[in-house]
């Protein structure tokens, strides 16, 4: 028997010659092997022995130094024996040698059935009872036909800081507004950190604790969850994630019952404001307090889309927060103050006049509520024209939100005198300085500690 390589069985006669043998005489000298199977330098000796009757076939070897036979009454099944435990021996594997037939079938088998995958016996076993384990009952068939149809558009593996940097590189591509790609890069550039693994591997359980860490106001955790939620869907765009399963952030709730100020300035501190201002802060206090434009619009506007002979500031779609032309009238209080200005380039020339308007206010012992100019705006104009509808394609938003929370905020006299602030005199001669290293501020030359 040659079954390749350094195999070979050698036998002392024919199987019929075996049969027709009696028991040997008894002072007969005892009979060497029947049959020896080599494997390269290992062999195996078979012996042939009769009992009552019947013929057996006796394989004997060593393994770890010690004597072992095993008995077979097929000598077909003997050879087959003999040749693995000579080849197991070649091999230096004699402890798998110990397997009955049956186990030693199904283990080569399985090897068989993993030769094409490359991954190892005991590592496929293992991944099986950990997958077992997780799914209980259930069909490993059946999840992972499940998990293949939900998964099977997603591109490959990335993290969430990959991600995060190819989001910011396509919202500057667009042209999103420094601004707003400000606060996107704050946001996302901490979530990142905290979570650096794949974005596939976040909940929304770990996102909704992480923001309850941060211990922050609750707008400013809501105004973060929205920039994960955009932050999720980009991901959802580009194929990291499933498309027709909800993202990690969708489950995460923004904070209820926020209290919304809507607190809004008198006509007399806005007036005190402006007649402070200096000219560099005319167009960002003016134009806000009496035309309601955002303040992130304001800063994409140029002062080619304002038009006093028309009296109106138009708003391209790319330039207004809901993505839509909008066109804002000018009342004549804020014509008369825009005449004022040179009116060339950028409307909001420089980042820190932000900053410098509210150090004006706090200079004037004046508070500063957030979104106070255009809350001012809207509650002043709707007392005046008596239309959420005109109101809300003026101001860019909905009937329903003018309606819901600045309706009756203040009176049409008020309003009258909103409107009626005018520039004066000497007001372009005013000067306004902000230390931000020494905390104090300059008006018109006078120090004012903070």
């Amino acid at each position: 028997m040659n079954e390749g390589g350094d195999k070979m069985v050698t036998n002392a006669g024919s199987d019929s010659a075996i049969r027709s043998k009696t028991k040997r005489p008894r002072g007969r000298k005892k009979q060497g092997p029947f049959l020896k199977v080599k494997a390269g330098s290992a062999v195996v000796p078979i012996y042939q022995t009769e009992s009552k009757g019947r013929v057996r076939y006796t394989l004997s070897f060593y393994r770890e130094g010690r004597r072992e036979r095993k008995v077979f009454s097929s000598l077909e099944d003997a050879k087959k024996e003999a040749l693995f435990v000579a080849q197991r021996i070649q091999a230096g594997m004699q402890h798998v040698t110990d397997l009955k037939p049956h186990e030693r079938d199904s283990f080569k088998a399985a090897e068989a059935m993993l030769q094409k995958s490359g991954i190892p016996l005991v590592a496929a076993v293992e991944d099986y009872l950990r997958a077992r384990d997780l799914a209980g009952t259930e069909s490993l068939a059946a999840m992972a036909s499940e998990y293949g149809q939900h998964f099977k558009k997603v591109v490959r593996r990335i993290t969430i800081p990959d991600v995060v940097a190819e989001m910011l590189l396509h919202r500057k591509q667009d042209g999103a507004s420094k601004v707003y790609l400000g606060q996107l890069k704050t946001t996302l550039n901490r979530f990142a950190t905290k979570f650096p693994g794949e974005v596939l591997d976040a909940t929304s359980q770990e996102i909704d604790a992480w923001l309850r860490s941060l211990d922050v106001a609750p707008g400013t955790r809501n105004s973060m969850l929205r920039c994960i939620k955009v932050f999720f869907s980009f991901a959802r765009s580009r194929n990291y994630l499933p498309e027709d399963r909800s993202t990690a952030a969708d489950p995460v709730r923004l904070v209820k019952n926020v209290s919304n100020d809507y607190s809004i300035f008198t006509p007399k501190e806005m007036e005190t404001i402006l007649h402070a201002a200096p000219p560099r802060l005319i167009a960002i206090l003016a134009i806000e307090a009496f035309s309601g434009v955002r303040v992130a619009e304001l800063s994409r506007l140029d002062w080619s889309a304002v038009d006093l002979d028309r009296r109106i500031i138009e708003l391209r779609a790319d330039q207004a927060k809901t993505a839509s032309r909008r066109v804002v009238p000018i009342t004549d209080n804020l014509a008369a103050w825009l005449a004022l200005l040179e009116r060339k380039g950028k409307v909001v020339s420089a980042k820190n006049l932000y900053v410098d308007m509210t150090a004006l206010t706090r200079a004037l012992k004046i508070k500063w509520p957030r979104n106070v100019l255009r809350h001012s705006f809207i509650s002043y104009r709707i007392a005046t024209v008596k239309s959420a509808d005109q109101v809300a394609l003026e101001a860019g938003n909905s009937p329903s939100i003018i309606f819901k929370h600045y309706r009756e905020l203040t009176t049409e006299n008020e309003a009258d005198k909103w409107f009626g602030i005018l520039p004066k005199e000497g007001q372009m001669d005013n000067t306004f300085v902000w230390d931000r290293r020494n905390k104090r501020s300059i008006l018109n030359g006078k120090i004012i500690e903070k």
